[in-house]
């Protein structure tokens, strides 16, 4: 019990912060409007003993007059709850727009491992699953804690002139149901957090059936109803499961609350009797049996707000542990250790993805002198696209050390870094955004102006398909929005280049697969564009194709995450081994 307590409010300084930075005003005013609220039920209870006393005492005037106190007491009340729901709902409203915002500045903090980590996920899901509403909750419960603390004290003090026992009575016929209510709590938040990656499940299956990305293979290979029955036989799972908990939550609080009902009855009869016997008045005996009555509901509702802070802290602490993951380590004396010399080293590097034994690359030694073209070669899985990505610091290595300009990866400043580097994976995203914004992303800086997107679309060799429409760049793309043009492949392809072309100043250029869905022609265009804006940068290419491949001055051949071959194509093929079996092998596909 006293462990659970200490949990109800481990969380609630920083939760309060989080508020306080949401708005100190609103907050002030919440607090100034709850103490008010929580004294304006005493006086409607002594209004109405005056009532009754005046009744009896067969005085119409005063009876009257009280009665129009006792209706403006209450119009005063009213006003204070509405107040109270209203800045309640703009409060959550601000905090709801602020924890999300934390949660998405948090994201953008963190590296890609993190992304492509399971228990990540879960971790962000779990953060994002009740950020629009456990902020507030917990202050609403605070300040109801607050409030009906105050308001049962002064019935307290109402009742302590009758009966010291019908308090006591009072404070203990609520606690079983509390204590019941704080254990059901527990059971969900443990429950909800522990199906995590089933919750994700369910969200993916969603998101498969009802996404433009998925529709075409949804609808030829029949996998409709594959899904919708596993997403309704893990639906129902959970239903169940929530339904089974549900049951015996309302089923138990029914019973226990059973024990505040005759409580109440007891002290109600106690004090119709003593009212009968002459002891009390009339209007005692209606102030006495409203301060019991309401001082049982004010306590009730503390012990609810209890369990329900104790609740909304489990969930709480989801958030903060989600805000406190680490981020990129800091710089080490050894990271510090420069060599004097332009270009790229890998020294001894190796990368194991998280959770995982086998390492995608290891002991690549390899140094790319500024201004020389690069080709990366190699079977699907052999560790290329890891190579880039480690390169453009979206992962940190395992094992050594990558430098730039003798300077590690680690002690450049990640926006000085990003600066140089301009990259194009295979899987580049399809910003359902204009094509103005599809192209300027590639230079957020310039995305108003309008020449050097020009210049990017041309280089993409996109200047074909922005013509085709009348709203130029600004013409909305894709399907999820009013009016959106959709593109085929190959011109996504296209304007994916185009923003990696938007990055004038970098002087190291990294293409990952860039052409895979563009035709012949288009290809050769392309590359013929890119060796023109290469010249005099470092570059780096990563192709299947060897018409692409042979144009490098070093190719580089990758295979089960280490380096194997390099030289030229000539000296490669010379060699005639691994390089040459796999020139020789698409080359005989052209005759």
């Amino acid at each position: 019990m006293f462990r659970h307590l200490r949990d109800t409010f481990a969380q609630a300084p920083r939760t309060l912060a989080l508020v306080w930075s949401a708005s100190r005003r609103l907050t002030l005013v919440l607090g100034s409007v709850t103490v008010a609220a929580s004294l304006l039920p005493l006086l409607v209870a002594y209004v109405g003993k005056r009532i009754i006393d005046a009744v009896v005492a067969a005085s119409p005037a005063e009876a009257l007059r009280w009665v129009l106190l006792e209706l403006a007491v209450i119009a005063v009340q009213a006003l204070a709850q509405r107040g109270l729901s209203l800045l309640r709902s703009i409060l959550g409203a601000r905090l709801s727009l602020d924890v999300n915002l934390r949660i998405l500045e948090k994201a953008q903090t963190l590296e890609l491992r993190h992304f492509e980590d399971p228990t990540f996920y879960d971790q962000l899901t779990k953060a994002r699953r009740e950020a629009s509403s456990r902020p507030i909750s917990v202050v609403t419960e605070l300040f109801q804690l607050f409030q009906n603390t105050l308001t049962l004290a002064g019935y307290a003090v109402l009742l302590l002139q009758f009966s010291g026992l019908a308090v006591l009575g009072l404070l203990i016929a609520t606690v079983p149901a509390t204590v019941a209510e704080m254990r059901f709590s527990g059971l969900a938040f443990r429950l909800r957090n522990w199906r995590a990656p089933e919750g994700r499940k369910l969200n993916y299956l969603e998101h498969v059936l009802a996404n433009d990305g998925h529709a075409k293979e949804v609808q030829l290979f029949g996998l409709g109803p594959l899904f919708l029955s596993r997403y309704r036989q893990l639906g129902e799972t959970l239903y169940r499961e929530d339904t089974a908990l549900a049951r015996r939550r309302a089923g138990w609080a029914y019973v226990l609350s059973l024990l505040g009902t005759g409580a109440f009855y007891a002290c109600y009869a106690i004090l119709a009797l003593s009212a009968a016997k002459g002891a009390i008045t009339l209007g005692e005996l209606t102030l006495y049996v409203v301060a019991f009555r309401q001082g049982q509901q004010a306590f009730q509702s503390i012990l609810t707000a209890v369990g329900g802070m104790y609740e909304d802290n489990l969930y709480m602490s989801n958030l903060f542990q989600f805000l406190a993951i680490p981020t990129r380590r800091a710089e080490s004396p050894k990271s510090l250790q420069a060599r004097a010399e332009l270009g790229i080293r890998f020294d001894d590097v190796g990368f194991r993805y998280p959770g995982q034994e086998r390492f995608a690359l290891r002991h690549i030694d390899l140094f790319i002198p500024a201004g020389q073209s690069l080709a990366l070669v190699g079977e699907n899985g052999a560790g290329k696209t890891t190579f880039i990505k480690l390169l453009s610091r979206l992962y940190e290595p395992t094992e050594g050390r990558i430098l730039l300009d003798g300077k590690p990866l680690d002690a450049w400043e990640p926006g000085a870094l990003r600066n140089r580097i301009g990259v194009i994976f295979q899987d580049f995203n399809r910003y359902q955004l204009t094509v103005r914004e599809n192209v300027g992303m590639g230079s957020v800086d310039h995305l108003r102006e309008d020449l050097r997107i020009e210049r990017a679309i041309e280089r993409g060799g996109a200047s074909d398909v922005i013509s085709a429409f009348e709203g130029g760049l600004e013409t909305q793309l894709g399907r999820w929005f009013h009016s959106g043009a959709e593109l085929s492949g190959g011109q996504w392809q296209k304007l994916a280049l185009a923003r990696a072309f938007m990055r004038e100043e970098a002087d190291i250029l990294i293409l990952d697969e860039p052409t895979a869905a563009l035709d012949a022609r288009a290809e050769a265009a392309v590359f013929e564009r890119f060796r023109a804006l290469a010249e005099g940068r470092t570059t780096i290419v990563i192709s299947h194709r060897f018409p692409t491949v042979r144009a490098a001055d070093r190719i580089v051949v990758i295979e089960d995450g280490r380096i194997v071959e390099q030289g030229s194509h000539d000296e490669l093929v010379a060699a005639d081994t691994r390089y040459a079996r796999l020139f020789e092998l698409q080359a005989s596909g052209y005759r």
